[in-house]
């Protein structure tokens, strides 16, 4: 009998031991009404650095890139692209306009201090646009090319070579039997040889496009400096009839 005592105590004893280390070693879980402010902090955190080092989305303001890009389409604008290299022809960008391209640019911002405080803070993480002249067109010629138009069959020329464009939607007639008009009554400008480090963008409604052509006269003559590109447009991301991609085409290469 004391055997089986003993032998009943040390078991006993072993139970309550292990009940107590597991409770002792269990941890308890919180609701979700405390998890939930952790979760969206880092959630606003990742958000915050994809629009700041990956991309951020836009939204087109505008018809002069139709029909790449039509009023109201929502497209996503990466940056990863340019680290370590530079935008190239044919890619679809969005860049801030140089100060002869913001005349007619008006603020999104509130004229409320505090409402502007809150835009200005929800901009970090892509729920507010940027304040500032954001521009989508495409790179026609980089630094060091010198861009003109036109041959004699009205094509733009870079370096002295015709390019076919496929996506170009609209344009002005040309004639060749007369004359063309200068731009912004016609085709015809340049030629202007592209600063290095610098961009001659276009826009694909060529007749509707208020892009380099209408800045020649600027102490750029109307290119953008590559430090004022924020992204390469990828991806349509909104309508959903217009969801895709926005693929390079590089005219210089045909």
């Amino acid at each position: 009998m004391a055997d089986d005592s003993g032998s009943g105590s040390v078991s006993d004893s072993g139970d309550d031991n292990g009940r107590r280390g597991k409770k002792r070693g269990a941890k308890k879980q919180r609701p979700f009404w405390q998890e939930l402010p952790i979760l969206i902090v880092i959630a606003a955190v990742i958000a915050a650095l994809m629009v700041t080092f990956v991309g951020r989305p836009y939204v087109i303001p505008s018809q002069s890139m139709e029909d790449t890009l039509q009023i109201g389409d929502r497209i996503y604008v990466q940056k990863i692209s340019y680290y370590g290299s530079d935008p190239s022809a044919g890619e679809v960008v969005v860049f801030v306009g140089p100060p002869s391209w913001n005349g007619h640019y008006k603020s999104v911002r509130s004229d409320n201090t505090a409402v502007r405080g809150v835009q200005n803070f929800l901009s970090y993480f892509g729920l507010v646009p940027p304040d500032e002249n954001d521009l989508v067109k495409r790179i026609i010629a980089v630094g060091g090319q010198t861009v003109q138009c036109c041959d004699p069959q009205g094509r733009v020329m870079v370096d002295g070579k015709p390019l076919d464009e496929p996506y170009i939607k609209k344009d002005y007639p040309w004639y060749t039997d007369r004359p063309n008009a200068v731009y912004p009554a016609g085709r015809v400008f340049g030629p202007v040889k592209v600063p290095e480090g610098n961009l001659w963008v276009m826009g694909d409604n060529r007749n509707e496009s208020a892009d380099s052509r209408a800045h020649v006269s600027d102490e750029l003559q109307g290119t953008v400096p590559q430090d004022n590109v924020r992204g390469k447009t990828v991806f349509k991301i909104w309508p959903p009839s217009r969801i895709g991609p926005v693929r390079t085409q590089n005219a210089q290469e045909n």
